[in-house]
């Protein structure tokens, strides 16, 4: 499993990315506080604080490509 921190500020943003992580067929969870939902349920992130960075977990081995895609998201 890999972690990076993602920054969605606006609903468009949400939109995008959901549309992107959609795309992989392994699991992605999003992670704020002591909730954590599924990253391709637009539902579940709007129930995220969206203020702050979320924390995004990748449970697979080959996460180069998805890293790429969400790239402009990410935030250290």
């Amino acid at each position: 499993m890999k972690s990076i921190n993602i920054m969605l500020s606006t609903i468009n943003d949400v939109k995008d990315f959901v549309s992107i992580v959609s795309q992989f067929d392994f699991e992605i969870d999003l992670v704020s506080g002591r909730y954590a939902v599924d990253a391709k349920s637009i539902m579940g992130i709007f129930s995220l604080d969206l203020s702050k960075p979320i924390k995004v977990n990748i449970h697979s081995d080959n996460t180069d490509e998805f890293i790429e895609a969400v790239k402009r998201f990410i935030v250290e």
